[in-house]
């Protein structure tokens, strides 16, 4: 969810993918996030918008210590320390309480906080990347089993790289 939302970015994309509160709705919907307190509003997605630059920036960093430092203030912003629980389908998972009253960005960050501590402790930080198209500015944590991903988007970048390199080839061909 880190990487997908600072990816969001129109410093990534070239538009901003979170034009409205409609849009950051179906983001969190889609990353499995359900609001109690109803639709998110103007303010909710300026909020999540200044996370979005605050997670960048710990996801950037050139060392663990300073991602570690990061991740857990965004953690404490609304967060109460991870849960094991059982989810709609019966599978265990985290869960991240927060206070009742936190608003959505503070939730977020402490949902995305924990996250990225997880991925230090499991993974390194060797594993927070830039994306490797060129001309994207995507950051990312690859959670891949190899450890080998290069794209921030592998259906969006990665698959651009590879078009461009096949008609690169064809190219060459013709001129054969």
């Amino acid at each position: 969810m880190a990487t997908d939302l600072v990816n969001t970015s129109p410093t990534v994309r070239g538009e901003e993918a979170l034009p409205d509160p409609g849009a950051l709705a179906g983001f969190l919907d889609g990353h499995g996030v359900h609001l109690e307190a109803g639709a998110p509003s103007g303010d909710d997605l300026h909020q999540v918008r200044l996370l979005r630059r605050e997670v960048r920036g710990i996801m950037e960093a050139g060392s663990e210590e300073y991602i570690v430092a990061g991740a857990s203030v965004l953690v404490g912003r609304a967060g109460r320390g991870p849960v094991l629980g059982r989810d709609d389908d019966g599978r265990w998972r985290w869960l991240v309480p927060t206070a009742p009253d936190a608003p959505l960005a503070d939730e977020l960050a402490a949902f995305i906080g924990i996250a990225l501590l997880g991925a230090v402790r499991a993974l390194g930080h060797e594993r927070f990347r830039g994306c490797e198209a060129p001309g994207c500015r995507g950051v990312f944590v690859d959670i891949s089993r190899a450890g080998r991903r290069r794209y921030c988007s592998p259906e969006r970048c990665g698959n651009r790289v590879n078009v461009a390199n096949h008609r690169a080839r064809l190219q060459a061909e013709v001129t054969w």
